[in-house]
C-alpha cells in the first residue's frame, strides 16, 4: 500500500478477524443498513421520520426560527436534532446546511439511536477534520441540549449528582460558534400537552432545569457575554435570552402563566423583557407552514 493510504499501521495489528455475521456488522447502533447514511441513496424528504406534535416539536420549531438561509448549523443529540426535521418538513432542507460532529455535512442528521449519521449528507469527512472546521469558526449556529442552566447563563451538561459524563465536543462547539441555541423542556419529568394552539401543563415536573448554580460549568455565560456571543435558551414554556450577561425572559408560551409555571419553578429570578412577547400560537398547531416567513434575516 502507498503510505498515504494506510489508516492503521501494521505494527498496531496482531490479528485480523473477518466477521460474516450480520448481527456483528450493524451500520449504527440502531440500524443494520441504511443506504442514505452511507451516501449510496438519496432519501426523499417525505420519507424522513415525521415528528408528532408535542413539546419537543414546539421547541424544535422555535429553534428553527433562529436560523437563516445559507447557515451552517451544528446539531446536538436529542431535541436539537429535531430542528433538521422541522426544516425538511417545512420544505427548506436545501437552504440550510446541517452538520454533526461525527463528520457529516449537509442532509438531515439522524436522531437516536442513529445520531452521528445523516440522511443524504453532501459530504462525510473524518471527525478530526470536522473539528478543524468547528475550531476554525466555520459554524454559524449550533443547537444543543439544555440540561441545567443557572442565573449567570452557565450551562452544565457534563456532571450530575457526582456522575461525570464529560463534555465531549461541547466545549469546542460552544467556544467557536457565534450563535448558540440551547433546546430543552423547561422542567425534567413534567407532563404537558400541545393542543389548540397552546401548551397545557398537567404536572409541573420533578426537577427544575434552571437552578441557582449549576453543578459544573461546561459553558460560561459570563465569558459568552464578554465575547459578544448570542445565546438563547428555548423551552416549551418560554424563551430566555442572555442579554448583557443577564438571563432575560423574552417570550412566554400561550396557555402558560408567567409566575406559576415559569418563575415559581426557577432557582433564580430572571429579568423580564419590557416587550415580553407571546410565542407564536402557530408553533403549537398541527400544521405550521410559517418557517419561510420567520427565518432570521
Amino acid at each position: 500500500l502507498h503510505p498515504k493510504e494506510v489508516k492503521i499501521p501494521g505494527l498496531l495489528v496482531d490479528y485480523v478477524v473477518v466477521s460474516t455475521s450480520e448481527a456483528s456488522n450493524w451500520q449504527t447502533e440502531g440500524t443494520l443498513y441504511e443506504p442514505s447514511f452511507a451516501g449510496n441513496l438519496k432519501k426523499p424528504a417525505d420519507r424522513l421520520p415525521r415528528l408528532d406534535l408535542n413539546a419537543r416539536k414546539v421547541i424544535a420549531r422555535r429553534a428553527a426560527m433562529e436560523l437563516k438561509r445559507g447557515d451552517l448549523v451544528n446539531l446536538g443529540v436529542g431535541i436539537p436534532a429535531n430542528v433538521a426535521y422541522i426544516v425538511a418538513e417545512e420544505g427548506f432542507d436545501g437552504e440550510i446546511r446541517f452538520s454533526a460532529e461525527a463528520g457529516a455535512i449537509g442532509g438531515v442528521p439522524a436522531p437516536l439511536p442513529n445520531f452521528g449519521s445523516s440522511f443524504n449528507a453532501e459530504c462525510i469527512v473524518d471527525q478530526g477534520s470536522m473539528f478543524d472546521l468547528i475550531d476554525g469558526g466555520s459554524l454559524d449556529v449550533t443547537c444543543l441540549g439544555l440540561a441545567e442552566a443557572d442565573k449567570e447563563g452557565n450551562l452544565n451538561v457534563s456532571k450530575f449528582g457526582g456522575r461525570v459524563n464529560g463534555p465531549g465536543g461541547f466545549l469546542n462547539i460552544t467556544s467557536f460558534t457565534p450563535k448558540i441555541v440551547y433546546c430543552g423542556t423547561f422542567m425534567a419529568g413534567d407532563e404537558t400537552e400541545v393542543k389548540d394552539g397552546k401548551l397545557i401543563i398537567h404536572s409541573q415536573g420533578k426537577a427544575p432545569k434552571f437552578v441557582d448554580t449549576v453543578e459544573q460549568i461546561t459553558f460560561s455565560g459570563s465569558q459568552a457575554a464578554k465575547r459578544g456571543l448570542e445565546v438563547l435558551y428555548i423551552t416549551d414554556r418560554c424563551v430566555i435570552k442572555l442579554i448583557d450577561g443577564v438571563m432575560t425572559v423574552i417570550e412566554v408560551a400561550p396557555g402558560v402563566d408567567l409566575q406559576k409555571d415559569i418563575l415559581d419553578n426557577m432557582g433564580f429570578k430572571p429579568e423580564i423583557a419590557a416587550d415580553l412577547k407571546i410565542m407564536d400560537e402557530r408553533l403549537f398547531q398541527e400544521q405550521w407552514g410559517n418557517l419561510g416567513k420567520t427565518f432570521v434575516s
